[in-house]
Order: structure tokens, then sequence, then C-alpha cells
């Protein structure tokens, strides 16, 4: 399954670029994630509970920020296996300087999911996707503008 997507954040470039790559942000906007551990540079281990339809479970995680370009965009691999089945998904953040102190953050993906949570449906797995990606931007915008009020 395929997306993609944008929000505008009232942050400059520099400022959402520090959120993004912060392990402690990633970890309190990706759904379910109960811990997300340092294995080596850019790449965490991560303990995913999600609570989503038939995609309920726990998954043992890998997520690794690769082809890193500061300040423009990184690729985000993300590898789970649990009782559910698996996931393998990749996603190109971007960044776009947008009018004075503004950001527009775009994201296209791409994932496979196999084993018993495959049979629920590529329908029904399209939606949680949307659902989960949707979780994530919202919480990061959350996250980045509140620093904002604070600064």
């Amino acid at each position: 399954m395929n997306g993609n997507g944008s929000v505008e954040l009232n942050a400059s470039v520099e400022q959402v670029w520090a959120k993004i790559l912060n392990p402690e942000v990633l970890a309190e906007c990706i759904m379910g994630c109960k811990e997300l551990v340092l294995l080596e540079d850019g790449k965490y281990r991560a303990d995913l509970a999600v609570g989503v339809a038939a995609v309920k479970g726990k998954y043992d995680a890998t997520i690794q920020l690769a082809d890193v370009e500061e300040l423009k965009s990184y690729k985000l691999i993300v590898r789970g296996e649990g009782a559910p089945g698996f996931v393998e998904a990749e996603g190109l953040i971007e960044l776009i300087p947008a009018e004075e102190g503004t950001t527009t953050l775009t994201y296209a993906y791409q994932a496979e999911v196999g084993g018993k949570v495959a049979s629920i449906g590529q329908r029904m797995l399209g939606g949680v996707a949307k659902l989960l990606i949707s979780d994530f931007f919202k919480k990061m915008k959350k996250q980045v503008e509140n620093e904002q009020k604070t600064a």
C-alpha cells in the first residue's frame, strides 16, 4: 500500500528538523511505542503495542533513519514482527520552507504487511495505515508547535 500527504507547521525548518530527528519526540509520536532504544547511529529498536482493528498486537521493530540530507529530508524505514504478522514500511519525509517561520512537511510512504494481519484485506489495512500515519503527524505538529508557544 502507498500513500502521501503534507502538513503545515508553524515553525522554521531548523526547529522542525530538530524535532523530527529527536528519538524522544519520535517515541511520543509513534502510536503504541512503549520504548525506543538506540542500537547504532540512526537506528532504533522499538517495542510497539498497536491496538487498531485486527492489527492489534505487540511488534518488535527496528526504526532506521537513512539517506539523511541535513534540514531537507530523510527516509524512515520500519521493520516489525509480532504475533499478528509483519510490517515493512519506508517513508520519505521532506521539509520545504514556506512563509516566514513556517515549514511544509511532505511525506510519501509504501508499506507491505504479511502473516495473519494480511488476511484482513488491503482495504482495511489501507485505512489502518492512514490512521497511524495521520496520528503520527498530528502528534508531531503538536510537539513542534507546543515548543513554539513556550519559546
